[in-house]
């Protein structure tokens, strides 16, 4: 266990490792448990780079005839130096991120510092001695002269060599990268030549030079993010957030009471890579567990998409943008049991957000690497946004009997200015997307959609008695600048509230009631020649 970790954080480290569950009763509950299960963060921990830097203090380089290095290392064989190698330890602070069935990749922050393993042996020549001369070797000197990071294929650092270097960087740019190790190795031989016959001796000086070197594919993990912030009239607050990167989670508020959870969560595991170290030498190799590796933090998807904290009372995702991805399942070591989604899921690259109490100026992006924030770039179209209320209003144009027309008027509710809806509107100055494309806003006439023209109006025909809601669904601020807020209003029409119609109910009714006028008409006469005269017959 090394200095700067606890027996609790020293536990969680070894993922890779098989889970048997075989507890020793003497052991403490959190030795114990990684056992059985693999242990998860909520955030990306310091354990492994914390582990990887203290580890690497006891990495250690053969000596002149002896070359150490990991199974994988790319060796290069020169005339006098053989099995030289650089080969890249760690790269950190940086996480691999487990994204889809096919991907991998490692996300790295721009600041950090990358340890390397730089090793070879020199092949001195045998001695000859015959009866005419005596040729004696000897080696001078030998060493790393010079070590170079490239980023790209374009020097980044360049520093005396070491056969344990660490380098610190400032990678440039963001995504998808290349970094190298590269190492100068030298070594110089004395040849001392004796010749027997006329006593003469003299020597010959050889030097050997290669250069070797091994790279790391990453992603330079340089998060920003754009913000556009949005006020409603009642006093509430919007926010929406656009970031190209794997993001961990938003704070809303200075006590971090309030914040949005990205899909992700972490595990530690060693680089297996390193698990075994060959010392080799000119009579063979000898292949060893290595007590010395490597430990990256890892992230994997553990929910089908961002969600707000608390659930009660708290922030309200409105919108969420991005692309879906399949489980990462297939791409997890054998050994490795954490809680992947199985399903597909959202890997969001931005959020739409309301909520009343947020405060802008603790507003944070976090990232999914150890201790990175994003750097809150203001767009230059500006960061606030304006959400106004819409006033909705209705009239009769003209009715018939079977069909009534009707103008509807949609306006500023504060200016009168006409709102126009109508698609492709390409004048309207309001469009204003962010991170997607636009969307408009429309009219319902009892969920029969419709749209304004551009002085604000709208004109229906309505071909049934009743009554009739009138909605305006608008486009979400997100899209538009100013915004506005949907409204309401509702209409009745019956053909029986115009002069005609009631002519024509009249009309109806009379020739309806005919038939039974007559058959009135009828009953009454039959009734008077039935009736008895109780005079004439007393």
């Amino acid at each position: 266990m090394i200095d700067d970790l606890d027996e609790n954080e020293t536990a969680t480290l070894w993922s890779k490792e098989p889970n048997e569950c075989d507890i020793d009763e003497n052991e403490t509950a959190i030795r114990s448990l990684p056992e059985c299960t693999d242990i998860t963060f909520k955030e990306p921990p310091e354990t492994a780079s914390l582990w990887t830097t203290s580890a690497f203090d006891s990495l250690a380089a053969g000596s002149s005839n002896t070359s150490v290095y990991p199974e994988h290392a790319d060796r290069t064989d020169s005339g006098m130096i053989e099995d030289a190698h650089a080969t890249i330890f760690a790269v950190q602070p940086s996480t691999w991120v487990h994204q889809d069935e096919n991907t991998t990749a490692l996300y790295t922050a721009p600041d950090g510092e990358l340890r390397g393993l730089v090793d070879y042996r020199v092949r001195v020549p045998a001695n000859e001695n015959t009866s005419h001369r005596t040729i004696e070797w000897s080696l001078l000197e030998h060493e790393v002269s010079e070590i170079r990071l490239k980023q790209d294929g374009d020097v980044l650092v360049e520093q005396d060599g070491e056969q344990t270097p660490v380098i610190d960087y400032n990678l440039a740019g963001a995504g998808e990268s290349n970094l190298t190790l590269e190492a100068d190795i030298e070594a110089r031989l004395e040849e001392n030549i004796t010749r027997e016959t006329v006593g003469s001796s003299y020597s010959e000086y050889h030097t050997d030079t290669v250069t070797v070197s091994s790279e790391i594919d990453l992603r330079v993990y340089n998060l920003t993010a754009s913000v556009y912030h949005a006020e409603y009239p009642d006093g509430g607050a919007g926010v929406a957030i656009y970031q190209s990167q794997p993001w961990h989670g938003y704070t809303l508020t200075e006590e971090g009471d309030a914040a949005v959870r990205g899909v992700w969560r972490y595990y530690t595991a060693r680089d297996t890579d390193w698990d075994t170290l060959v010392r080799s030498t000119g009579s063979g190799e000898d292949a060893v567990e290595s007590e010395v590796r490597p430990v990256y933090v890892r992230a994997f998807p553990s929910e089908m998409g961002p969600r707000a904290d608390p659930i009660r009372d708290g922030p309200s995702i409105e919108e969420v943008w991005g692309s879906e991805s399949s489980s990462p399942n297939p791409t997890f070591h054998e050994n490795v049991e954490v809680d992947v989604i199985d399903e597909p899921y959202t890997r969001s690259y931005g959020l739409a957000i309301q909520y009343d109490d947020l405060e802008r100026e603790h507003l944070e992006v976090q990232g999914i690497v150890h201790d990175t924030n994003a750097d809150l770039v203001e767009p230059e179209n500006g960061s606030s946004r304006e959400i106004r209320e819409s006033e909705l209003s209705v009239e009769i144009l003209e009715q018939n009997d079977s069909t009534a027309t009707v103008r509807i008027n949609l306006r500023d509710a504060e200016t009168g200015d006409p709102i126009p809806l109508e698609y492709p509107f390409t004048a309207d100055p309001r469009t204003a997307p962010i991170g997607h494309a636009t969307t408009r806003g429309y009219l319902t006439v009892n969920e029969q959609p419709l749209w304004t023209n551009s002085s604000g109006v709208a004109v229906a025909t309505l071909r049934e008695p009743g009554s009739y809601t009138i909605e305006y669904h608008p486009a979400p601020w997100r899209t538009h600048d100013p915004a506005y807020l949907g409204d309401r209003t509702s209409l009745g029409w019956h053909p029986l509230a115009t002069a005609s119609g009631w002519l024509s109910l009249l009309v109806q009714v009379f020739w309806i009631s005919i038939p039974f006028l007559v058959a009135l008409y009828a009953g009454l006469k039959l009734g008077s020649f039935l009736e008895v005269n109780e005079e004439a017959y007393p």
